[in-house]
């Protein structure tokens, strides 16, 4: 008969299963190999089927071990979650609190507005995970999310910031080798940067818009960070906030005339956290100053003509 094994033998399941071996496993929980080893035997025993296979390279999950990993996960981040409630204080704004937002917003947008929440409210701990999934809050994997669609999922509480507006760039060094396109057919004709595979960033979701095929792209990543960093090195014309894009002077916007892009941005928590004092804090903070990015950053792209004006 199946018994119920413990959560933390769970957790060395995972660990073994990222790691690949007893050894590195046991350095990353912080536990001695033979401990660990005894935690997949329980395990093993507990479930009655075997969990790993021996090879060359390490230890191999079983096809049965596989099939848990997502409801070991789900453990996990209900586990991550509990310590984060248990660790708040008696304020409403003294805790921690775990946001998932895009590479791109969690990296030039978020930082300088958590440090202004921060220095309002500084017994909140911000722990930041930079993913495009739209899954988090239903996993539980984080308390906020940054998003540019609007959630389907029921039990979340979504609120509408507003919308960001993105366009063509290209830094001027490569305009002036390669001159400028003039039309979306003009592209075939230059150096495009784009998605690797399947991708749901923002620049993914307005090239889908546009049915550009992954073939047209001379760089590919799914790393927001990885195509901003190959624009501003002049690998080629891509999509950027046009806000974020008024803030470096090297990249100049390019079919001015006939793109229009806009996305709007989300700011969600699962409605279990509604009355959680810390996450409340930090989301009516987050909204507020969002809110005000979002006009910023549109009077911006109108500065520099970019997208043809605001909405």
């Amino acid at each position: 008969m199946v018994q119920d094994p413990a959560w933390h033998l769970y957790r060395s399941l995972l660990a073994v299963i990222r790691e690949g071996s007893l050894s590195a496993a046991a350095r990353r929980l912080q536990l001695t190999q033979p401990t660990l080893g005894r935690h997949i035997e329980e395990l093993e025993a507990d479930l009655g089927k075997a969990l790993f296979t021996r090879s060359q390279t390490g230890l191999l999950p079983t096809p049965f071990a596989l099939n848990l990993v997502p409801f070991a996960e789900a453990m996990e981040s209900a586990a991550a979650a509990l310590m984060r409630t248990a660790e708040q204080g008696s304020s409403s704004s003294d805790g921690t609190v775990r946001i998932t937002a895009s590479e791109i917003m969690g990296s030039e947008v978020l930082p300088p507005i958590l440090s202004a929440l921060q220095c309002a409210h500084p017994k909140l701990v911000f722990e930041l995970v930079l993913s495009n999934r739209n899954d988090d809050l239903l996993r539980r994997d984080a308390d906020i999310a940054v998003r540019m669609v609007r959630p389907t999922q029921a039990a979340l509480v979504a609120q509408r910031i507003g919308d960001i507006q993105l366009g063509f760039y290209a830094h001027r060094d490569y305009l002036a080798r390669h001159g400028e396109p003039d039309t979306l057919q003009d592209l075939a004709r230059f150096h495009v940067i784009g998605f690797d595979r399947t991708d749901q960033s923002a620049r993914a979701m307005v090239k889908n818009k546009l049915s550009l095929d992954r073939r047209q792209f001379s760089f590919r990543s799914d790393s927001d960070i990885a195509q901003a960093a190959a624009l501003r090195a002049g690998l080629g014309v891509g999509v950027m906030q046009a806000g974020i894009a008024a803030r470096m002077p090297e990249l100049v916007p390019v079919l001015r005339s006939t793109m229009v892009f806009s996305l709007d941005i989300w700011l969600v928590m699962h409605e279990d956290q509604s009355g959680n004092g810390p996450v409340r804090t930090a989301f009516d903070g987050l909204a507020n100053a969002l809110a005000t990015w979002v006009r910023t950053q549109q009077k911006d792209a109108v500065s520099i003509g970019c997208c043809g004006g605001s909405k």
